[in-house]
């Protein structure tokens, strides 16, 4: 029993021990656990876009979190959400990018148009709002001018007008003659579209014409023609034909600040910047169209007041811009993520820097804040949340925004349990851009280890105002420990926020609450903290401020008008609310010029304020007061006094001599203060000598502050003041300020002197350079040149003014040794130079360490002419955010040799956008760093090869001759495009004898890629043909070449005429020459004789050979019929792949032999291709055949042979049944067959890419030709190559076995490996049809009593079979054979 009771007794200490350890474990976690913050945010965000009517746009937006379920996207136009489920033309892409299948935008729908925001939203979480993005359509093309017709002067400048609209100027160009105008430094576009021409010469006459184009439809402008002038040398006034305007840009972008004048001599152009004259720098601020101004990368310090000048002998003109720099928002401090409990007060912190100053509004899970008692805007930007409620949670956005773009951060708010602890240090951040943190000052609760305090005693308001409460109480009964601390936790009644106050020390027992409500009902409880955490909460303790003392309300309709230039007079009523008698007003004024406020008091509703300045502004505003004191001002009211006359004379005038008859005056305007307004004018009065009384007047409108007083005496004095005008009236003039002219004009026949004298000083990156004119004063110096460099001073050149007097030369090496001159020039040219040299101090801090150069260097193709540049800073922290002022530049060149010149780019991102470059061509790039005087090397190259795209040039150098001895044959040869954007596939010829004809109305003839030559056959003699060739890569068509016209010989040069009787043609070919058989040369008869014996022999054999073997099988019979059935034309030039045409032809038109061994062409770049041509004189059988069904077929035969309506069906490929079957058939090359077209097989087939043509004109008394098969010369070892024919466009369309009726020679390019050629053969015309027709009854009748010929055994050794013939096709050829045979004996027989 005393064993059991112990073990029962151990159990239950073990059980009460595991309880003990569970429930502490309990309370810690609880009071530790924290749930981290969400990461949550935008990984892509929407930028401005510039889209196309008609063509796709996409605004990228993508969000990131680690939730399993994605965010989702939605959007908004101008504020309101998007509804895209119905929409065909627009959608969300999966990862939430709006992309636009293709933009609409017309004068008066513009659904497209407006300003885009992205929205993310986790489901039972938040929403985030992206940037605002700007979606643009480029207008239609309109021109609110265009180039008018104009002259201008060699040397001189001129512009042609084209003013679009801003967002069509990328889109525009300039067009000379019809040709593209490439822009250079002489041939300057301005930001307004209009063409400024330069220092023009002979070259730059013509017509011009601007061109909008990429934009949904092109359009362009009207022709002007502009015509130079030769200098005449007269004195012409100087103009501006361009000023300046005022122009806002962004920082990073570039700027170009017109400036074009015209007249003689030569103005001389120079820019200020405030009264700094402006320097060029290269690459980025640099002179263009012979004064323009253009500024590259802009910065902040660029911004300011540019000043033209524009001077020659003989005067000056200028003109003033203002350039107004802005730069985006940028955080200088993000919000950071909070953990915070219920009651406390938090405040997100967001700072942000840009030009103008950014506004700042906040947001909460995608609704805007509105400010209240419990939501405040502090410090103009910060956002302070009182009180906090659990409802509060979430992820709030600071939103700013400038008229230079717009950014947004967030951050999330999480409150947690008061039992959970804050977190006593940051969390690891979720992103680069945001540091999360507790809120300041926040304590963390203890695990509730131990008890907590009772709740604290006596709670009482000691002390009750209209704004604050005090309070104070007595310790808990139950304290469970020293040094108490204490949270006052207080509501507004009605009102569920609740707020906490915390005691500022331990054991502090009062606190005073302010920033209350007047005559308000609050409610108070206080609670106390000791080392094991929070204590119960005292009852709550209602109490209720004091009403507000009862003050005036504002004065209503106060109104201020100025009477005089020095006086305003101001009104207002009563309060409406006065509670009370109303016992003064104060009146605040401030000059805003000033900024000080000051006042007076009032009795009345009226007063009069004197004494003021002049046409300057003033804001007042009106506080009325009653026995309890000041009541609410009015809003302020700002009015400006009347302008008057100026009271101050204009500043620094000074009179400079030009020559013996003009003085140049100058001056400043009148000081703010004596302005008295807006200055319009300036009178300008002159006399001889300083006692003289007649005073003559000139007037300078408008703020021009300078004026050329000419047609002077030589060698006067005259004394010069200046008064400055306004709508007013005229302000007091300056003192008499005197000059003398010359007795005669400075000399400029030759150059100036050597300048008097050079004195340098040197230091240590810099030498101050100061020098006196030259003695003879009578010679003209229009300014100094100033070379200088390290051993030698030809390395830098500058040149200034000539009344400037001294110089520094910036940016040299210490401890190094210059070489300095000075020379003085003139229009002449420049003068004897003086020599100086210096040597800079040492340099008294060490150089800077190089920096990094970039890593990880990639170039991404885009397209035909952008390629992506990007890159890693290692310099920069993990985030790779540029916060400094370093700079990239990017430098790039091609891989063409002829053109090493570098280009390059600079920008402070980490990728550049390279354009315009050159399609199909590889292009290297690397990048450098610069910060400051620290700089890297360049760093490791990335090479890129843009894309192809189509030609833009058509083949050049386009030439046709006519082949030798070959009357009917040309050769085209032409050269590459230029501009072939890629690797050439292939050529298009075009030819017909009509050069208005339309494109698809011409012949066809395609040639592959690697051609530059090609043959065209059998065209029309005596007739003129109009050649043109398109190019073509794997982009598609280039342009088409200019047509080149050739004429084809009047005739063929034929011989003798033969023997009367003679059936064969009149050109005999080159075999039997121009002697003929006429001409009684007994070798040459012998030749003709033994070659056209052995001919009829080999005829004879193969027709004796087939009529034995003339029984096939019926099916074998189907078969054929069928496979001629199939044969037709093709709208092409060229033949079907697999025609295998027989080694031996006869031509209808000519006779022609040649033989087996001659060699192919010696060119094997050229392609025959014979001219499509239709017969038009068939004689048409005689009616009475028809009786006879027999015949009646073979007419219908022959005529389907001869018709001259070109069949649109392609050609089939030859088919097994097409090919003998009988033993005496005739043999084909047993290793392929000669085609009849000559292109090789490397051509591919065009007939896909072509466009459907007509034939050519038809050739004159063409007759259908026929073929037919000799035995062929046994094939030596050598293989041979098919090669597949290019399409076709035969006129007539052959029954039987395909033929090519026009072409000759036979031979492929690609059988060169072959020992023995076809040999062709011409022989007559045939027969008409009647006679054919009687000699096909006579072959009937005999062969229908021949016997069958038995079928041969099938072989298994794949040898080719020669071609195969009907019986109407072989009465046929012996009809042609024996008209051969009566000519061949009648040339024997002849004497």
């Amino acid at each position: 029993m005393a064993e059991r009771g112990a073990l029962r007794l151990l159990s239950l200490l073990c059980l009460t021990f595991l309880h003990t350890d569970g429930t502490a474990a309990k309370h810690a976690d609880k009071g530790t656990a924290a749930h981290p913050f969400s990461p949550f945010w935008f990984t892509v965000e929407p930028q401005d876009t510039l889209a196309i009517r008609g063509s796709p746009a996409l605004l990228n937006c993508s969000a990131h979190s680690d939730t399993a379920t994605p965010a989702r996207i939605e959007w908004k136009k101008d504020g309101t959400f998007m509804s895209l489920v119905s929409d065909e033309r627009r959608r969300i892409l999966p990862d939430g990018s709006l992309f636009f299948t293709h933009v609409v935008h017309s004068k008066h729908n513009k659904p497209d148009e407006g300003t885009y925001q992205c929205v993310a939203t986790l489901e039972n979480l938040a929403s985030i709002f992206s940037r605002t993005a700007r979606l643009s359509v480029a207008g239609m093309p309109r021109f609110a001018s265009q180039p008018l017709p104009a002259t201008v002067h060699l040397g001189d400048s001129q512009v042609m007008a084209c003013d679009v609209n801003s967002d069509l100027v990328p889109f525009t160009r300039w067009e000379k003659d019809r040709q593209p105008l490439e822009l250079s430094a002489r041939l300057v576009q301005l930001p307004s579209g209009a063409l400024v021409i330069s220092n023009a010469s002979e070259a730059d006459a013509g017509l011009y014409r601007c061109l909008v184009e990429n934009v949904g439809s092109s359009k362009s402008s009207d022709e002007a023609q502009l015509q130079t002038l030769p200098e005449s040398g007269e004195e012409r006034k100087l103009e501006f034909l361009v000023q300046p305007a005022s122009v806002a840009k962004v920082t990073g972008t570039s700027v170009l600040l017109p400036c074009v004048v015209t007249g003689y001599p030569a103005p001389h152009i120079r820019w200020l910047l405030g009264d700094k004259l402006l320097e060029e720098s290269e690459g980025r601020v640099e002179a263009l169209g012979g004064g323009s101004l253009q500024i590259l990368n802009l910065t902040e310090e660029d911004a300011g007041i540019y000043t033209c000048v524009a001077e020659n002998s003989n005067s000056t003109i200028e003109a003033q811009a203002q350039l107004i720099i802005q730069v985006p928002p940028q955080f200088v401090k993000r919000p950071a993520s909070i953990y915070a409990h219920e009651s406390m007060d938090i405040i997100f912190e967001c700072e942000v820097s840009g030009s103008p100053a950014p506004t700042i509004k906040w947001v909460k899970n995608g609704d805007a804040v509105i400010p209240s008692d419990y939501f405040k805007i502090i410090k103009e930007h910060n956002l302070q949340v009182l009180g906090l409620v659990k409802s509060d949670e979430g992820f709030y956005q600071c939103l700013a925004e400038n008229d230079a773009g717009n950014i947004q951060s967030s951050a999330q708010l999480i409150i947690l349990d008061h039992d959970v602890a804050l977190p006593p240090f940051p969390p690891p951040s979720l992103t680069p851009n945001t540091t999360d943190h507790v809120t300041p000052g926040s304590r963390g609760m203890g695990s509730a280890a131990g008890p907590t305090p009772s709740a604290p005693r006596d709670v009482v308001a000691s002390l009750v105002s209209t704004r604050f409460i005090k309070l104070t109480w007595r310790p808990p009964a139950e304290p469970h420990g020293d040094d108490l601390t204490y949270s006052v936790f207080y509501s507004q009644e009605s009102v569920s926020r609740e707020r906490v106050v915390n005691t500022s020390r331990p054991g502090e027992m009062q606190v005073t609450i302010q920033n209350l409500m007047p005559d308000t009902k609050y409610h108070f409880r206080v609670l106390a903290h000791n080392s094991n955490g929070q204590g119960e909460s005292s009852a709550a303790l209602r109490v209720a401020t004091q009403a507000e003392v009862q003050v005036p309300g504002p004065a209503p309709n106060l109104q201020a008008v100025s009477t005089t230039p020095t006086s305003v007079s101001l009104s207002w009523e009563k309060p409406l609310t006065g509670n009370g008698e109303i016992l003064t007003y104060k009146l605040y004024y401030t000059d805003k010029s000033v900024g000080n406020e000051q006042d007076i008091d009032i009795d009345g509703q009226s007063y009069t304020m004197t004494g003021l300045k002049k046409n300057t502004e003033y804001s007042f505003r009106v506080v009325a007061n009653n026995k309890h004191g000041s009541g609410v001002s009015t809003e302020d009211v700002v009015v400006r006094t009347l302008p008057d006359v100026p009271s101050a004379p204009p500043q620094n005038l000074t009179a400079e001599v030009q020559n013996s008859k003009s003085i140049m005056l100058r001056w400043q305007p009148p000081p703010l203060s004596g302005q008295n307004g807006k200055i319009t004018g300036y009178k300008i009065r002159y006399k001889k000598g300083t006692r003289s009384r007649g005073e003559t007047l000139e007037v300078s409108e408008g703020t021009q502050l300078y004026k050329l007083i000419d047609d002077l005496e030589p060698g006067t004095e005259y004394s010069f003041r200046v008064s400055a005008l306004t709508i007013n009236g005229t302000g007091p003039a300056t003192d008499w300020t005197a000059a003398e002219t010359f007795e005669s004009d400075l000399d400029e026949s030759r150059v100036p002197d050597q300048p008097s004298s050079l004195h340098v000083r040197p230091l240590v990156n810099n030498i101050v350079v100061s020098w006196t004119p030259p003695e003879n004063q009578d010679i003209v110096v229009r300014g100094y040149t100033i070379s200088y460099g390290i051993g030698s001073p030809h390395a830098q050149t500058i040149k200034v003014d000539h009344k400037q007097r001294y110089y520094t030369i910036q940016n040299l090496d210490p401890s190094s040794h210059y070489v300095i001159t000075l020379k003085a020039f003139n229009n002449m040219g420049e003068g004897i130079p003086v020599y100086e040299s210096a040597i800079t101090r040492p340099q008294s801090v060490p150089e800077p360490t190089p920096m990094m150069p970039p890593v990880g260097v990639q170039a991404t193709v885009l397209s035909h002419d952008t390629i992506r540049v990007s890159w890693a800073d290692n310099s920069l922290p993990k985030s790779q955010k540029v916060t400094d002022s370093r700079y990239y530049t990017v430098r790039w060149k091609t891989n063409i040799p002829a053109n090493t010149k570098m280009k390059m780019a600079n920008t402070t991102s980490l990728s550049h956008m390279v354009t315009g470059l050159k399609p199909n061509t590889l292009y290297e790039f690397s990048v450098m760093v610069t910060k400051g005087r620290r700089a890297s090397t360049w760093s490791m190259t990335a090479q890129g090869t843009t894309f192809e795209s189509t030609p833009t040039s058509s083949p050049k150098d386009v030439t046709v001759v006519s082949k030798e001895n070959k009357p009917r044959t040309i050769i085209i040869n032409w050269q590459p495009p230029s501009e072939a954007n890629g690797k050439i596939t292939g050529y298009i010829i075009y030819y017909s004898t009509d050069v208005n004809a339309e494109v698809h109305d011409w012949v066809v003839d395609p040639v592959v890629g690697n051609r530059l030559t090609h043959q065209i056959q059998e065209l029309t003699l005596d007739t003129t043909y109009y050649f043109k060739i398109q190019a073509r890569n794997s982009k598609g068509m280039g342009p088409l070449s200019e047509a080149v016209q050739f004429r084809t010989p009047k005739t063929s040069n034929p011989p003798k005429p033969g023997p009367p009787g003679s059936k064969f043609p009149p050109d005999l070919g080159t075999t039997v020459g121009k002697s003929g058989i006429g001409s009684g040369d007994n070798h040459i008869m012998v030749i003709v004789i033994i070659v056209s014996v052995g001919a009829f022999t080999i005829v004879v054999v193969v027709v004796g050979a087939y009529l034995c073997t003339r029984r096939t099988t019926s099916h074998q019979k189907k078969k054929r019929a069928a496979s001629k059935s199939s044969n037709g034309s093709h709208k092409y030039k060229g033949n079907s792949k697999d025609l295998k045409p027989p080694d031996l032809w006869i031509h209808h038109e000519r006779l022609e032999l040649k033989p087996m061994d001659k060699s192919p062409e010696p060119n094997p770049v050229m392609t025959e291709t014979p001219i499509p041509r239709t017969s038009q004189d068939i004689t048409p059988a005689d009616s009475g055949l028809e009786s006879n069904p027999h015949l009646q077929q073979r007419r219908n035969s022959y005529r389907e042979s001869v018709r001259n309506t070109p069949s649109t069906e392609p050609l089939p490929p030859a088919t097994a049944s097409s090919q003998a079957s009988c033993p005496s058939e005739i043999m084909a090359d047993p290793e392929g067959s000669y085609h009849g077209s000559t292109t090789t097989e490397e051509e591919p087939s065009y007939s896909g890419n072509l466009p459907p043509i007509r034939s050519a004109h038809p050739h004159a008394h063409a007759h259908p030709l026929k073929s037919f098969a000799v035995p062929a010369i046994p094939a030596s070892s050598h293989p041979s190559y098919e090669s597949p024919a290019l399409p076709s466009t035969p006129l007539l369309a052959q029954t039987g076995p395909p033929t090519h009726p026009h072409v000759v020679k036979t031979a492929s390019i690609g059988t060169l490996g072959r020992t023995r050629t076809p040999m062709a053969v011409t022989v007559p015309n045939a027969p008409d049809v009647p006679e054919t027709s009687k000699m096909l009854e006579d072959v009937d009748s005999v062969l229908a009593s021949l016997p069958p010929c038995p079928s041969p055994a099938p072989r298994s050794n794949p040898v080719p079979l020669p071609q195969s013939y009907e019986p109407d096709e072989l009465t046929e050829e012996m009809a042609h054979l024996e008209g051969l045979m009566k000519d061949l004996n009648a040339i024997t027989t002849a004497p």
